[in-house]
């Protein structure tokens, strides 16, 4: 069931529930599909995608300029987004960059090389929370199970994420928490803790908000 948290004339803000595809798989409705079938009289241009296990904020466009305009904002990098992950195992650090390209590797999975041949760039910082490793993670390319990939790298592979070696959970703890960017001028910005998971509690929701304060979180230069 798709969330509607904001809407505009030029854009929706939309939670997609983790285990729904952006677009229809056999017989489930995908994202695009349910918001048609939904919304009849509504137009609507996908700009960004998440993938099947990832729960979280969707914007889509209502009408083909403001499709265009997020378009551009994606390939230039002016969008802020911000992904919460779980993960059972310690990373090799705890906080930094990871860069390197990324190639379709075997049974459908994406590895990471030395070289920039589509490159992807990720940053994040993590903190230790019953257990568990949180990471709050700073994309600023958006290639395909780039966040995926990266967490995979540090040898914290995300919980429930089966095909990058996590471990057995009732979900892939992926969400994707924020997002900010200027729309016709103005800092439009929105925030969606998870809403589903046996992982996600109030109690770490808490934790994050404290502990991932952006106001004092020093993000590295994106140059």
């Amino acid at each position: 069931m798709l969330q509607i948290l904001f809407c505009s004339v030029d854009y929706w803000i939309i939670e997609k529930p983790a285990g729904m595809s952006f677009h229809a798989e056999s017989e489930e409705l995908g994202v695009m599909q349910a918001l048609a079938i939904t919304y009849p009289h509504q137009d609507f241009y996908p700009v960004h995608r998440l993938d099947k296990m990832t729960s979280g904020l969707l914007i889509v466009a209502c009408h083909a300029a403001a499709a265009a305009v997020f378009g551009k904002m994606f390939e230039n990098h002016e969008m802020e987004k911000r992904y919460l992950a779980l993960s059972t195992k310690k990373p090799k650090k705890k906080q930094g960059t990871i860069a390197g390209g990324m190639v379709p590797s075997r049974r459908g999975q994406w590895k990471l090389t030395q070289d920039n041949q589509n490159l992807a760039v990720t940053q994040f910082f993590s903190a230790s929370f019953q257990g568990l490793r949180v990471f709050m993670v700073r994309p600023l390319t958006g290639k395909t199970h780039q966040i995926r990939v990266a967490l995979k790298s540090l040898g914290s592979p995300i919980l429930g994420d089966l095909r990058y070696s996590g471990e057995e959970a009732d979900r892939g703890y992926l969400h994707a928490y924020s997002l900010r960017f200027q729309w016709q001028g103005e800092v439009k910005s929105y925030v969606s803790l998870p809403k589903s998971g046996e992982r996600f509690s109030s109690e770490l929701s808490d934790f994050v908000a404290t502990q991932f304060d952006e106001s004092l979180l020093k993000w590295p230069s994106k140059k």
